[in-house]
């Protein structure tokens, strides 16, 4: 596109001032639609075509089947989710959610690039006096709103954790959508006095921002509930604008039914839940465990867990935030704050409470998939670096040629889209997908899995098993999940078999956890002995009618009585250590085009299921074709030193 900003300007110089108005609005979509557009194009090309890492497959398996998906419950991404799932484009379903992430993602650009230029129009930084003609002032300031806003955008959308966000199923996406539309009407509203009198928008379309900024924000929580971090700096502002008055409250009362009906689709939750849907997690059909599900009770621990834990993660902000942002995006981000400061305390305030509360949350969150969780810092820092080029260009504006600031513009964004694909793309990655498969090769017919590995395979199973009808004769177990009364609902309308002889134990496990659940006074021991004892009667009253299997982290004080014999990935539990023929090993293993821990991590299981069949082999006494699976897990794993394991 060639963005001719003093031709434009030409033209419209001798039209009305409604007509130029009009004219500004009409390119200012053409080019938010156009990056829009570019985002998607790059977006379908690095999206992932099949399951990806953790959640993944659970939540294409919700969306496809309108099941209810882990807290927070995700209502509004589960309806949109489902209409995805089911437009007839002729691709696997896993790919078109995917594809919705892309489509998110993109769509939130447009909003941010909005949001840029509002902000600009607001701040009204002029370039130097000069001797130019009217016609020429006004193309100066075209290239000083329009330029900063297009490259903050590319900015924030092809930083890694944004970009990420586009390549597979996941809440954020949409989680983003709603920000953008959020902080573009929130700044709407707020100095829509400047921008009516500035000829940018109508009177009257402050107050509908505001109707905008309420819907939409009750949807947002519909969606993720860390939208409460937009809270301390949407607080500031309003009263900062409006004043603590009488008036400002009521403006509160009336904005909040919006919200409250935007917020209203968490009633998807108990109404599907009465339906027993294939996946009901936290079966949340009364008000306790509605508002249980809602509110995430079941993550609090992992919330303000210790100063260590934080420092753990604070460090961890610091040290990849260059590679966040390709690098040399920072050096802008430094200058827009400063900028900002100088011409701007309110909205410099602004994008600093946004900043330091999302920090500051982030950091005191023990988890290890943080990243998505410091995406409104980014999108803060996004919009420093947004500031930090307007205030060089009306510096530089009058030294230096208009095309070569267009060419500067393009450098900057190929730059930082070509730095982070590589570390982006996932239009090649399977290994998710063939490792579940993999997990379905290793066990017989009619078989039973019993696993605690959600990141690789249970997540998987689910989408194979209830979407694509994979491999439905085999029962998979989530050990943690039997910790959760919900989950024997879920195991008694899947495999009502599962259970049936085991009533009493039942009943006993799901009276302690009762008590744990609803904070009445519990023994943790006698919660372990009861949960222990369900896993071993699980084992004890199916092995003599199906295969049972356990993945390699279950502890053996839950297996006690039996023998671990390798097959495939899994092991298969055997009453006596007799000769058993193993099965044979074909792995769909593909090297990865990258390494992360998750990578590592599949990497490892299948090096470490080579190195069981060699342990197996050397046991029975047979060194050659122990030597074999030992040569294998080596070559799969070269951290694993599995030969110096044979001994």
């Amino acid at each position: 596109m060639n963005w001719n900003f003093p031709k434009f300007f030409r033209n419209s110089i001798s039209k009305s001032s409604h007509t130029m108005k009009l004219s500004i609005k009409k390119l200012e979509n053409t080019i938010g639609l156009s990056v829009s557009l570019f985002a998607l194009i790059i977006y379908t090309v690095t999206a992932n075509r099949s399951i990806d890492f953790i959640d993944s497959g659970e939540l294409a398996t919700v969306c496809s089947t309108m099941g209810i998906a882990h807290p927070t419950g995700y209502p509004i991404f589960t309806l949109i989710g489902w209409i995805f799932s089911h437009l007839p484009l002729g691709l696997r379903k896993i790919h078109q959610l995917n594809l919705m992430s892309a489509f998110f993602c993109s769509a939130a650009l447009y909003f941010f690039f909005r949001l840029f230029y509002v902000l600009q129009e607001v701040i009204s930084i002029q370039p130097n006096k000069t001797n130019r003609s009217v016609t020429n002032r006004e193309a100066d300031k075209a290239i000083l709103s329009f330029l900063p806003s297009i490259l903050g955008t590319i900015t924030l959308g092809f930083s890694v954790t944004y970009w990420s966000q586009s390549a597979s199923i996941e809440v954020y996406s949409l989680h983003l959508f709603f920000l953008s539309v959020l902080l573009f009407s929130l700044a709407r509203a707020i100095f829509s006095d400047e921008l009516v009198d500035n000829k940018y928008i109508g009177k009257g379309d402050g107050w509908r921002s505001w109707l905008l900024f309420s819907f939409i924000l009750g949807l947002s929580f519909a969606n993720h509930l860390t939208t409460i971090l937009l809270a301390p700096a949407t607080i500031f502002i309003f009263f900062n604008n409006y004043g603590f008055k009488s008036t400002s409250w009521k403006r509160v009362m009336i904005l909040s039914i919006p919200f409250i009906i935007g917020f209203s689709v968490y009633l998807y939750l108990p109404i599907r839940a009465a339906q027993h849907p294939l996946l009901n997690w936290g079966n949340p059909l009364d008000f306790e465990k509605w508002f249980w599900h809602f509110s995430g009770k079941v993550y609090r621990v992992w919330i303000f867990s210790s100063t260590e834990s934080a420092a753990k993660q604070f460090n961890y902000f610091i040290t990849n935030l260059p590679k966040e942002f390709a690098y040399f995006p920072l050096v802008f981000a430094i200058i827009g704050m400063w900028s900002l400061l100088k011409q701007n305390k309110k909205i410099f305030v602004f994008t600093i409470i946004l900043f330091l509360t999302t920090l500051f949350y982030s950091i005191n969150y023990d988890i290890h998939d943080i990243d998505s969780y410091f995406l409104l810092a980014y999108i803060t820092i996004a919009l420093w670096v947004g500031f930090g080029i307007a205030w060089i260009i009306s510096l530089a504006i009058n030294k230096i040629n208009y095309d070569y600031l267009k060419v500067v513009g393009f450098v900057f964004g190929v730059l930082i889209v070509f730095i982070n694909f590589a570390e982006v793309d996932e239009s090649k990655n399977v290994i998710v997908e063939n490792y579940a498969r993999d997990m379905f090769k290793s066990v017989d017919e009619n078989s039973i899995i019993i696993s605690y590995q959600w990141d690789y395979f249970i997540s998987a199973a689910y989408y194979l098993q209830l979407v694509e009808k994979e491999r439905t004769d085999v029962v998979v177990i989530d050990k943690e999940l039997l910790r959760r009364s919900w989950y024997y609902n879920q195991l008694q309308d899947r495999y009502p078999r599962l259970l049936s002889s085991l009533k009493v134990e039942v009943n006993n496990i799901l009276k302690e956890l009762n008590k744990f659940e609803r904070n009445e006074p519990y023994n943790p021991n006698v919660i372990e002995y009861h949960y222990q004892r369900m896993i071993q009667r699980i084992i004890e009253k199916n092995i003599d009618n199906h295969s049972i299997y356990i993945t390699p982290e279950i502890e053996d004080q839950y297996i006690q009585g039996y023998y671990k014999i390798p097959s495939g990935l899994a092991f298969k539990l055997a009453k006596s250590p007799l000769n058993i023929a193993l099965k044979d090993v074909n792995y769909q293993f593909i090297e990865p085009d990258k390494e992360n821990i998750y990578t590592k991590g599949i990497r490892n299981l299948y090096a470490r299921s080579y190195m069981n069949y060699g342990l197996y082999y050397n046991s029975i006494g047979q060194p050659m074709q122990a030597d074999k699976y030992f040569q294998l897990a080596s070559k799969t794993d070269p951290s694993l030193n599995a030969w110096n394991q044979r001994h």
